[in-house]
């Protein structure tokens, strides 16, 4: 598609909106999507507060790729991709469209990275199994933007901010993931217990918060050369990356804010945030 007509119908796809709020999702178990619990009221009372999105897109942990990707196809899978949870769970379906337009416009955003536009992937539990809590009806067109593992904290940063034009299109963008995230370390003894974790779950949470609040994001690009406690919190970068997308966003005016903000079972956080 690089004829002229074909650019203008792409550009005219998203009708031009106020600026749109960008998320980060703490997202947990997968159990998340069918469980009532604070969390999962966190996520529904967020919706309460955000404009009627034209579409979504959603940077999901669980998208880890070498080289970027964009969900291309009409109509995303949904992905069960976990083991060991009741058949409930493998049951749910997330029928949300996708959009073909938007991530071809989402792809000539990112020029001059190399972009390709995926028809296999569909949605991932990252992705679905929080925002069917935002937009139970599954009437708001999603797509993903997977993360390349070979890259830097700057490097999606950077990759984050050229994507700041779709949020005056109705695009509604979010990451999804976990900033305190260790699964090796899990108490799972004490799952329940509310807002427990360890003393370094704890200092770095306290930490990021502090960064987050104080606008000061370096520290959080650069998050491998932090803390012994940041290395614990953060032993593989997936789910801490999609963070780094949405502080790429944030305008120098926009308010930071957040919620759900406790730990679990000792070495996870189901913090999030929002920016508008």
């Amino acid at each position: 598609m690089n004829t002229l007509n074909d650019l203008h119908k792409i550009s005219g796809s998203f009708s031009n909106t106020e600026k749109m709020p960008v998320l980060f999702l703490g997202h947990g178990s997968p159990m998340n999507a069918i469980e009532e619990n604070q969390f999962v009221t966190g996520f529904r009372n967020l919706a309460k507060t955000l404009p009627q999105p034209n579409a979504i897109l959603c940077i999901s942990a669980h998208w880890f790729t070498k080289g970027t990707k964009v969900t291309a196809m009409e109509m995303p899978r949904t992905i069960h991709d976990f083991g060991g949870f009741p058949q409930a769970l493998f049951d749910v379906q997330y029928p949300a469209k996708g959009s073909p337009e938007l991530a071809i416009e989402t792809k000539q955003l990112l020029t001059p990275v190399e972009v390709e536009l995926d028809e296999h992937w569909g949605l991932d539990h990252g992705a679905w199994s929080v925002i069917k809590h935002l937009y139970p009806e599954a009437n708001v067109p999603v797509i993903q933007l997977s993360i390349d593992y070979t890259k830097s904290g700057q490097y999606h940063f950077e990759l984050a901010q050229k994507l700041s034009a779709l949020r005056t299109k109705g695009i509604l963008i979010v990451g999804s993931g976990n900033i305190v995230h260790n699964l090796r370390l899990v108490d799972y003894h004490n799952f329940d217990k509310d807002n427990y974790g360890y003393d370094w779950a704890i200092e770095a949470r306290e930490t990021v918060n502090n960064y987050l609040l104080d606008g000061n994001f370096q520290p959080l690009i650069d998050f491998e050369k932090q803390s012994k406690a940041f290395q614990l919190a953060i032993p593989t970068p997936e789910h801490y990356l999609p963070l780094i997308y949405t502080l790429g966003l944030k305008g120098k005016t926009e308010e930071l804010s957040l919620f759900n903000d406790k730990l679990l079972a000792g070495s996870l956080s189901m913090t999030s945030v929002k920016i508008m």
